[in-house]
């Protein structure tokens, strides 16, 4: 007999998802145990439980999955050949259909006018405390990209605007901003995408109590601190509007004191999607103000599932004892924002759960 966690192991399928599927009669457990509620899976249920791990994979719906299960141990194949490939019809005429559409997006991109002026295209000259430039761009710094296929995502954007600095990074999944106040600055935007290395080599600059100056010359920044500087060419690449990206609406708000809630995350359940998927924690706010981490069991409608390691990384971000924790809905992103200064924030995207 397999247990729910080796058959989790050896076919691919999440615990979280043979949970589903048995709650969906799909793939029903040989025996549960009347005591603790344990599932077993009898031998001959692994190769049907990697045969739908490759269904739900393909994203074959579950009403055509339940007949491919039940066609799969017969000598008549008909009926699951004639499913399968059903489905793959679906799949071929949806992408024909995507690529149709992404043309027509490609062609309004290739023919739009843009008559203002990039705001990458511009000069500025300025000064911030190092400090407080050191912290912004350490509370973003985790956010940023290394995925080759998004080279526009892969460095800090420096938004300058009026007396203020924004640093924001984002790989798409998470996304993390932070303000420094500047002085010297005419008031016109001008956003500048630096390297990760180069932001780094800036960071390594900003150890000193006193400011620093920042310098943009259209594709070109530099940092000078004292009699060092750290320079270097910019992105070529606009940076998504950050701003389209923030949440509208404040959610369910808890103070969460950081060493006790890193440990109940560290300590506490986790679920996966899958053999390669990343460990999620499910959270909710409660009543009474109070972040917690849900057990399997919880079946709260407004708890929300997110990446561990981004979240516990969002904590080391936070760089504060306490932390404010801010729920919405199940598929809006998280904040994890900081009580004595909600310009420097981090949003994590939500992960679906099956059940």
């Amino acid at each position: 007999m397999h247990s729910i966690g080796g058959m989790a192991r050896d076919s691919g399928l999440g615990v979280s998802a043979l949970r589903f599927y048995d709650r969906a009669g799909v793939l029903v457990p040989a025996w549960v145990d009347p005591v603790s509620g344990y599932r077993w899976y009898a031998p001959e249920q692994l190769e049907e439980a990697r045969v739908l791990a490759r269904l739900r994979r393909a994203g074959m719906p579950l009403p055509d999955i339940r007949l491919v299960l039940a066609g799969w141990s017969g000598a008549d194949t008909e009926l699951v050949r004639t499913l399968l490939q059903a489905h793959l019809s679906r799949l071929e005429e949806g992408l024909s259909d995507a690529r149709g559409e992404f043309s027509a997006l490609r062609a309004l991109l290739d023919h739009r006018e843009n008559a203002m002026t990039s705001v990458r295209i511009a000069t500025a000259r300025l000064s911030s405390a190092a400090p407080e430039l050191a912290a912004a761009l350490d509370a973003v710094r985790f956010a940023a990209s290394a995925d080759p296929e998004l080279p526009m995502l892969g460095g800090v954007l420096f938004d300058i605007e009026g007396d203020g600095l924004h640093v924001v990074a984002t790989d798409r999944y998470r996304m993390a901003v932070a303000r420094a106040g500047v002085a010297g600055h005419d008031g016109s935007r001008v956003q500048v995408v630096v390297p990760t290395p180069l932001a780094d080599a800036m960071r390594a600059l900003l150890g000193g109590e006193g400011p620093v100056r920042l310098s943009v010359d259209g594709d070109r920044v530099t940092l000078e601190a004292g009699d060092r500087q750290a320079a270097g060419q910019c992105l070529a690449h606009d940076f998504p509007d950050y701003r389209r990206l923030l949440p509208r609406a404040a959610g369910r708000r808890a103070v969460v004191e950081v060493a006790a809630f890193r440990e109940a995350l560290e300590t506490g359940p986790v679920r996966s999607e899958g053999t390669e998927a990343p460990d999620l924690s499910v959270l909710r706010v409660e009543d009474g103000g109070t972040a917690a981490v849900c057990t399997d069991g919880d079946a709260d409608p407004n708890s929300v599932a997110v990446n561990r390691r981004f979240l516990l990384d969002a904590l080391s971000a936070g760089s504060r004892d306490h932390l404010i924790l801010e729920l919405a809905t199940p598929t809006a992103p998280i904040a994890i924002r900081r009580p004595d200064d909600e310009t420097t924030f981090s949003l994590l995207m939500p992960v679906r759960l099956d059940d």
